[in-house]
């Protein structure tokens, strides 16, 4: 019944956006289900600005009081709220000052007063275990059974001065069978403490899904398996094909499920799969379902004198936790011996505390129940030595090609489904056809992958690492991608459009650089010992040191999927931060291969995580986070603005920003003609012109404009346009159609405002989006081709007159954009006098599209800020 406090808030929030229109909840009320309630507000964004609840019994905090101490929300444990009918002006103001803007109460066994169920602006709302108007009171559910009804029900209300009589919002029943008793009622329909919900395993394959997600952790889904009951936990759907492994007969399932290596799965009547993470048995012990069929078989480790004294305290840890117990052996169950959830959390927390730091989570505990497989477990952990499960990950087959290639989310080192079940279809822009589908990024999958890089960064190896051996993993990751490069370039080229004989050389041998590059910068990021006046006679001592951010956001754009994933997060990784990166939408393959190696590399789990997805959600959702301390952005100007915006208002994040290009590139008529020809076709052509620094304009000097647009035309008639996987092929597909329709309309625009377009301009009559290279000429310095970038195989060319170097200057600059630019020229005094009065980040002299890992690459006015690549990065993102 949980689902029904979403549903009523939102008749508050009608905006289907996450951050938008949120409440500011207190809850009031107790028990693990006012915990799970208020986990689900949280879930679905509101705020909690305050938990009310009752006081700590024999030292132990009420469930609800323990989550929101521990997501550091504010928790008021008073006694009473009145005192002879009266409220308590203290209690009542403390309630007051946290500004709630509706009161949620899920199970409060404690008298509220008025002027504090009337506080709030919209009031309170109150649940209820029964079909109001019947059965008001405490008792309600008792008297359900009673009385005899055949129904009984939920109710959730507006709270009056009766706390049970108010307005109806929402109700639910359920029948009730001959032999119900209050807790199979709560069992079948409330969901109580401690209470488990059997699985309906015939049924089709999501609702047996939602079914188990639904009770997860708290109070939990059960079916038999072999006899047993086994509770299941951690479920997804399955998209990709079903893994080899041994089958299980599972209770009322339409066919056995399979124990495979990425855990259990089972069908549902509809012949559609799932698969289970954990299993729980009735003794409380917990197991990777995908470890069924060979739990228990580990060896044993010695454990050294230092190790036997943390065992000792660790056993002591134990005892105090299990006090009834008269000795800790190492056969004493954790949970035979009564202990309960909230024990679980106190145990692993003074575990991190007294021994060592090693962190632990509540699965390892299920996992080793006995205090000899806890203290082997927890050996493990502190060598190193508790071995990552193999990288589960299901491939996808392309083109006829056998490319291994992942698909799913990457989060905390594993490949998953989006947590909502959604996926797209990336494209093949050579012919239009469905690579693959690949899974939709929620806003939940967003706050999962920024707390495992947070947690990674605060608390794992990571951070403790040093800087060389972090340096190492970088180098051994650069050693990877070098020998997939031909795997990388494949992807890439169908992924994307480009030309593999590019893709092999920029997209992925680039990107090879980058991470040797500032793989070789991790031990040489160092601080400054700065002379004072204070220095003497105090021997007082002023020095800087640099530091990582923490959890880094990356979002990149289509047109170079893996160099820009390199040049963004290499350096990112290098000074020791982690990261979240969202690929384009339309390009994730080589990302999430990426990520595969990343984990071969032994990146430890946590610090990349890959999210593919939409802009408008990931992203916006990556700039609003909380707990990210930088933002780097490679896409259009008014995104650009839209993030800087987000990141500045949710809490002043560091941001760096590669956006829109106009680049002029003037070609005066002392030029090397030759060379002028070639790399102006380049500064245009080059990967289709989806290239940032892309020359958008061209400016060429009256006396050699006819020459050099003839010789222009007959190079572009000999290019050859088809398979980007062709070696011979020059010319490539664009990379999304969207992208290709705009690219047509640009052209006609062009020709409307009166440019002549002298080739070009059309769509290539074959499947998929080529467009061909065109070439404007006449182009005045209003027009919309003038002004606008293309990021597409467009040529644009102005003329000026000879001599006119100021004037051409004062034309190229004469933009809102700065990020790059160029001049041909034989003349080094021209070069350098307009080199110097460009206002561009990059300035190419007798070149162009030159740029290298160690020289710092970024633009000046709305093409934005920050540097990618060389020193100056370090400076930026410490």
């Amino acid at each position: 019944m949980l689902w029904t406090a979403n549903q009523i808030l939102r008749k508050f929030s009608t905006s289907s956006h996450y951050y938008q229109n949120k409440l500011k909840l207190a809850i009031i009320g107790q028990s693990v289900f006012g915990q799970e309630v208020y986990s689900n507000l949280r879930k679905q964004g509101h705020k909690v600005v305050g938990v009310f609840t009752v006081p700590d019994k024999d030292g132990k905090a009420d469930p609800l009081a323990t989550a929101a101490e521990k997501d550091g929300t504010p928790v008021f444990k008073f006694p009473r709220w009145r005192v002879k009918g009266k409220p308590i002006p203290e209690v009542v103001e403390a309630y007051k000052a946290v500004g709630a803007e509706l009161n949620v109460m899920p199970f409060c066994s404690q008298f509220i007063p008025m002027n504090v169920i009337d506080h709030p602006k919209h009031g309170s709302i109150i649940y209820h275990p029964s079909i109001l108007p019947l059965h008001r009171g405490a008792s309600a559910i008792n008297w359900t059974l009673i009385e005899g009804d055949k129904k009984a029900g939920f109710t959730v209300f507006w709270a009056d001065d009766g706390l049970d009589t108010g307005p109806i919002l929402l109700q639910k029943e359920c029948a009730v069978e001959p032999n119900d008793t209050v807790d199979t009622l709560y069992n079948r329909f409330l969901f109580p403490e401690g209470i488990k919900s059997m699985v309906n395993m015939a049924q089709p394959a999501e609702v047996i899904h939602n079914w188990i997600r639904g009770h997860d952790k708290v109070p939990g889904a059960w079916t038999v398996i072999n006899g047993q009951p086994v509770t299941l936990y951690g479920s997804s759907m399955l998209t990709g094909s079903v893994p080899a492994g041994q089958p299980l007969e599972v209770e009322g399932a339409s066919q056995p499920g399979v124990v495979a290596k990425n855990g259990l799965v089972l069908y549902g009547t509809d012949g559609k799969a799932l698969v289970v993470k954990n299993l729980q048995f009735e003794d409380g012990k917990m197991i990777p379902a995908s470890k069924y069929f060979s739990s228990g078989e580990s060896s044993s480790v010695d454990l050294t004198d230092d190790e036997k004294k943390m065992a000792d305290e660790i056993r002591n840890i134990w005892k105090g936790i299990l006090s009834n117990v008269a000795a800790i052996e190492d056969t004493t169950d954790f949970f035979k011996s009564g202990a309960a959830s909230m024990d679980v959390v106190r145990l692993v927390e003074e575990v991190k505390q007294k021994c060592a730091g090693v962190q632990l989570q509540n699965e390892d505990v299920y996992m080793a129940t006995t205090f000899q497989d806890f203290i082997q477990m927890f050996v493990r952990k502190l060598r190193g030595e508790d071995q990552e499960e193999e990288l589960v990950i299901d491939y996808v087959k392309a083109n006829n090609m056998t490319l291994k290639m992942p698909y799913q989310c990457f989060i905390n080192g594993a490949f998953e489904d989006a947590e909502n079940g959604k996926t797209y279809d990336t494209i093949n822009p050579t012919d239009g056809s469905v690579i693959c589908k690949v899974s939709y990024a929620s806003v939940g999958d967003v706050d999962r992958a920024v707390a495992a890089a947070k947690e990674a960064f605060d608390n794992g190896p990571w951070g403790k690492m040093n800087p060389r051996d972090r340096g190492s993993l970088l180098f051994k990751l650069a050693d990877l991608m070098e020998e997939h490069q031909e795997e990388l370039a494949t992807i890439e080229s169908i992924d994307s459009g480009a030309v593999y004989t590019l893709a092999l050389k920029t997209h992925v041998g680039m990107s090879i650089q980058t991470f040797r590059y500032f793989a070789g910068w991790c031990d040489k990021i160092q601080g400054k010992t700065i002379p004072i006046n204070q220095a003497r006679p105090n021997r007082n001592l002023t020095f800087t040191k640099k530091e990582p951010l923490g959890v880094c956001a990356i979002v990149i754009p289509w047109n170079y999927p893996l160099m820009m994933l390199a040049w963004k997060s290499a350096a990112c990784l290098a000074a020791g931060n982690t990261l979240v990166l969202k690929p384009a939408q339309v390009t994730p393959l080589t990302a999430l291969k990426f990520a595969e190696l990343s984990v071969k590399a032994g990146i430890p789990k946590g610090v990349i995580n890959i999210l593919p997805g939409s802009g408008g959600m990931v992203g916006q959702r990556l700039s609003d986070h909380p707990d990210i301390r930088k933002l780097g952005f490679t896409g259009s100007t008014p995104i650009g603005k839209q993030i800087m915006k987000s990141c500045a208002v949710s809490n002043l994040k560091k941001v760096s920003l590669e956006l829109g290009g106009k680049s002029p590139l003037i070609i005066f008529s002392d030029c090397d003609m030759d060379k002028a020809v070639r790399m102006g076709m380049s500064s245009v052509f080059f990967n289709k012109g989806e290239n940032c620094i892309a020359a958008g304009r061209l400016f060429v000097e009256e006396s050699i404009h006819d020459e050099y647009i003839s010789r222009v035309v007959e190079e572009i008639k000999k290019m050859k346009i088809g398979d980007p996987l062709d070696r011979s092929t020059d010319h490539g597909p664009q990379n999304h159609k969207a992208h290709m329709d705009k690219l047509l309309e640009y052209c006609e625009i062009g020709v409307k405002e009166g440019a002549t377009l002298v080739y070009g301009g059309k769509q290539v009559d074959r499947p998929g989006f080529f467009m061909e290279p065109t070439v404007f000429t006449d182009v005045e310095d209003h027009m919309f081709i003038a002004k606008e970038e293309s990021f597409g195989p467009v040529m644009v060319v102005s003329k000026f007159k000879d001599g006119d170097v100021d004037g051409v200057l004062y034309r190229a600059n004469d933009t809102e954009y700065g990020l790059a630019s160029g001049v041909f020229t034989r003349d080094i005094n021209k070069a350098m006098y307009v080199s110097e009065r460009l206002e561009a980040g990059t300035v190419f002299v007798n070149t162009y599209n030159k740029t290298d890992v160690a020289s710092p690459f970024g633009g000046f006015k709305q093409s934005g800020f920050g540097k990618d690549l060389g020193e100056l990065t370090f400076i930026l993102r410490l």
